[in-house]
């Protein structure tokens, strides 16, 4: 990188919260995502898949980074969302707490696919190595299974139908029901799709909501929508933390 490159990332850091400065900024460090995604290849996880969530992490390390720190943001990028994540399931374990994780198991063709006319490119097939876990993720509970029988939705409470558009109800609710929980902590990706819908369903049904902003992130197709989300859980009674 020269001195002038250099010199326009360290702007882009100073003034991350303006327009498109955070898209800029992950584009400038794609490469260091791709890397860091290749460095996990050929443990059971599509690279395709681990590229994706290498470019979550690292917009997530670009919103928490702080130059005074003396730490290079390669350095601190690497360690970012994986390790929260992590964090947060270690604490709950550790506290006798259940810990429930969802996994996207769809089929080959669904309408949520940008192929069969949905938005999303082609992931999480079931049965297929771009469907496990992240390999670096501590999966120390029960995996809750969404998209298996080709329905669509984002929230971990609830599918839908792609033909008909009827909502159905996953097994969540009574899984936490039967465990006696009435608070639930909500981390993961991506902000402004599975997060918010999964934290605003929970508190439509009653549950007491925390969710930790360090371990999630946002797609942000639109700029501004993980802001948006964060202030619709807010709202729906939630407490982002």
């Amino acid at each position: 990188m020269t001195e002038r490159e250099q010199e326009a990332i360290e702007d882009l850091f100073a003034n991350r919260e303006q327009p498109n400065a955070k898209r800029e900024l992950v584009e400038a460090y794609d490469g260091l995502a791709q890397r860091l995604a290749r460095r996990f290849s050929g443990r059971g996880v599509a690279l395709d898949d681990l590229v994706q969530v290498a470019r979550f992490g690292l917009l997530k390390a670009i919103e928490r980074f702080d130059a005074e720190r003396g730490i290079q943001f390669s350095t601190f990028a690497g360690r970012t969302i994986i390790g929260e994540i992590n964090a947060q399931i270690a604490l709950a374990t550790a506290a006798g707490a259940t810990v429930i994780l969802t996994q996207d198991w769809h089929p080959p063709e669904t309408p949520h696919f940008a192929k069969d006319g949905g938005i999303w490119p082609t992931h999480c097939v079931r049965e297929t190595w771009g469907a496990a876990l992240y390999p670096a993720l501590r999966a120390d509970g029960r995996v809750l299974r969404k998209g298996e029988d080709g329905s669509d939705g984002y929230s971990a409470f609830s599918v839908r139908d792609p033909g008909s558009g009827e909502i159905a109800a996953t097994v969540l609710d009574q899984l936490l029901r039967d465990a006696g929980i009435e608070k639930i902590v909500v981390v993961g990706l991506a902000t402004d799709y599975c997060v918010v819908e999964t934290a605003c369903d929970a508190r439509m049904l009653g549950y007491t909501v925390e969710v930790v902003r360090d371990a999630i992130a946002a797609v942000d197709l639109q700029a501004g929508d993980g802001e948006r989300a964060i202030t619709r859980m807010r709202d729906a009674g939630a407490e982002v933390l």
